[in-house]
């Protein structure tokens, strides 16, 4: 069967919309991207979402309900040229009234500035109708001209439902399954390797049903992990593996085991994963699991992350290697990642709740009248440079959010604190 011959997940690409499982909040009845599709007139936009979330497919979609031109190019193998060739094009076949091609560049974080560069002008002109899918936070990777000129749209990964939904999906409609007796007995293993991903799961589904000889296939957990064993790559940047290194990687730091640290760092290296990736995820951890027991790690962190810019492989690699080894035996804490937490936590709860008086500010007479800032001690003209007074809402000024942890760094910080506000550390 010819048609076979397709990846599952190419076969059951959607075309519409309504075909279209996931991302309920941007193309679900009134959400946003759906309301922009539906009035005919769409802007430049990014969608940044892990792999297999949609982005390609919703692109396509777009293109096919409004009827528009669909170009596409991989920041992988197309340069500048590719990109002005694309524009030319567009401006040869404009005529009067008629709809500006949608141009989509998928990994679009993998374009230089240079090629960035040379989309703006026929953003801002409306010679294309750019959407760009990116893996990667476009703060980062996206010049920041071209960011303006675009609308950012963060896709999730695929949940328990909608993971099932596919999989029962390929089961009733796709031609070739069809042609099988498939049950799925389990579908723990599915859904967990797949990663929310639904290529994945589709891969995942196909290699399975593939490796059996009979029209008669019952999917357990055990199957799937003797296939998967059976077939994974080492590491691949973009497919089973790459969450999983990665995880390991970070909680390796976390763990304090420079020597496992290093060890995933050279199987992501010898992958291929951008250098920049990893040295991101390292500043994350710097803050986020090291924090105020170490604070020099986010500086050590934040240099990296600009030396491997600046560098590029192969001796990026030794740049990361001395950052893993350094996270990985530092001190831990993550008392200002929890304390954050728990103050958006609190925040949400609790809304919008007035500032008190004394610590507003006052820029006008009448202002002053109504008693912003009356009463305000200003730290600098008391002794050890304090002055008790409240700073958070009356509803919560006794909360605590950040409680110092035992390491050497913070015991001082919470020494300090007992000092200067007496009772209210001494729990």
């Amino acid at each position: 069967m010819p048609f076979a011959n397709q990846p599952l997940a190419e076969r059951l690409r959607p075309a519409t919309l309504d075909d279209y499982i996931g991302q309920e909040h941007l193309i679900g009845e009134g959400a946003v991207l759906r309301k922009m599709i539906e009035s005919g007139k769409i802007s430049s936009f990014l969608l940044w979402g892990p792999p297999g979330v949609g982005k390609t497919t919703l692109a396509k979609i777009i293109a096919n309900t409004l009827n528009r031109p669909f170009y596409t190019l991989s920041a992988v193998n197309s340069g500048v040229k590719d990109v002005r060739d694309v524009i030319e094009k567009s401006q040869r076949n404009q005529f009067f009234n008629q709809p500006n091609p949608i141009l989509f560049i998928d990994e679009i974080h993998r374009f230089s500035k240079s090629q960035q560069d040379s989309l703006l002008g026929a953003v801002e002109q409306g010679t294309v109708t750019l959407i760009g899918a990116t893996t990667e936070n476009p703060s980062f990777e996206v010049i920041s001209p071209l960011l303006s000129r675009c609308q950012v749209y963060v896709l999730k990964h695929l949940d328990k439902d909608d993971l099932l939904k596919i999989v029962n999906l390929a089961l009733t409609k796709d031609p070739y399954l069809k042609t099988k007796d498939i049950k799925v007995e389990e579908h723990e293993a599915l859904l967990r390797f797949s990663g929310g991903d639904a290529r994945k799961l589709l891969n995942v589904l196909e290699l399975v049903v593939n490796a059996e000889e009979d029209d008669t296939v019952i999917i357990t957990n055990d199957k799937v992990l003797d296939r998967l064993q059976n077939n994974m790559a080492m590491y691949d940047k973009t497919g089973e593996m790459h969450y999983d290194i990665i995880s390991a990687f970070i909680k390796s730091m976390r763990g304090s085991d420079p020597d496992a640290s290093v060890y995933w760092l050279a199987r992501m290296i010898e992958g291929g994963e951008d250098v920049k990736f990893i040295a991101r995820r390292m500043l994350i951890l710097a803050a986020e699991d090291i924090g105020l027991a170490n604070p020099n790690a986010l500086l050590l962190a934040q240099s990296t992350f600009e030396a491997v810019h600046k560098i590029g492989n192969p001796e990026a690699r030794i740049i990361l290697s001395q950052c893993a080894i350094y996270l990985a035996t530092s001190a831990k804490s993550n008392s200002a990642y929890s304390a954050i937490d728990e103050a958006l936590a609190l925040v949400k709860a609790t809304g919008d709740l007035p500032v008190p008086l004394h610590i507003r500010n006052a820029p006008t007479k009448l202002m002053k009248q109504l008693g912003y800032g009356k009463d305000y001690k200003y730290a600098h003209s008391y002794e050890n440079n304090f002055a008790e007074q409240d700073f958070l809402p009356k509803k919560i000024k006794n909360k605590r959010f950040y409680t110092p942890q035992n390491n050497p760094l913070e015991l001082k910080i919470l020494e300090r604190l007992k000092s200067l506000w007496g009772k209210r550390y001494d729990k």
